[in-house]
């Protein structure tokens, strides 16, 4: 995430940068510390790709029907337990348990191939890929959950580990 953050701080310098050099040398407008916060803060995020950023107009997702669901367990480092469900003939949500909250998420896609899904609303992304999965927190930026396996990911960790 650190990388992330110098990568889009460093692209943005690079274009700002000549631009100031190119102005002429004249008294520059009075403009308040406020203003220039804003301004500068909108294209950061939007140079980031807009991965990790809060929709406010995003739809709510609804309330998840877990009746007929496929039922999988994910124990995490620390104890910490999550349950995913699923409907075996859709794979664009799933909806996940964690701590007391159940909520449900949608697929977005991803150039590896890894399964993502996200709830913009409540700021979580889910990430399984074949060794294990991690649950993100995406408006702080920080993981809430590491090392969650399945039991088929459990006896393939053990297996490597053996």
């Amino acid at each position: 995430m650190k990388k992330l953050f110098c990568a889009v701080l460093l692209a943005g310098m690079s274009v700002a940068l000549p631009a100031a050099m190119a102005q002429p040398a004249t008294p520059a407008k009075k403009t308040t510390a406020k203003k220039v916060v804003k301004k500068a803060a909108k294209p950061a995020a939007v140079a980031a790709g807009g991965a990790f950023l809060v929709d406010d107009k995003e739809e709510d997702l609804g309330k998840p029907d877990l009746e007929g669901s496929i039922t999988t367990e994910y124990v995490c480092e620390f104890g910490v337990k999550i349950i995913t469900y699923h409907h075996e003939n859709d794979d664009k949500y799933i909806a996940l348990r964690w701590k007391n909250s159940l909520e449900r998420l949608r697929r977005v896609g991803t150039s590896t191939g890894a399964n993502r899904f996200e709830n913009r609303r409540f700021g979580i992304v889910w990430i399984n890929i074949p060794s294990k999965a991690m649950l993100l927190d995406s408006r702080k930026g920080q993981q809430l959950a590491n090392e969650c396996r399945n039991p088929e990911q459990q006896q393939a960790f053990a297996a490597r580990k053996g």
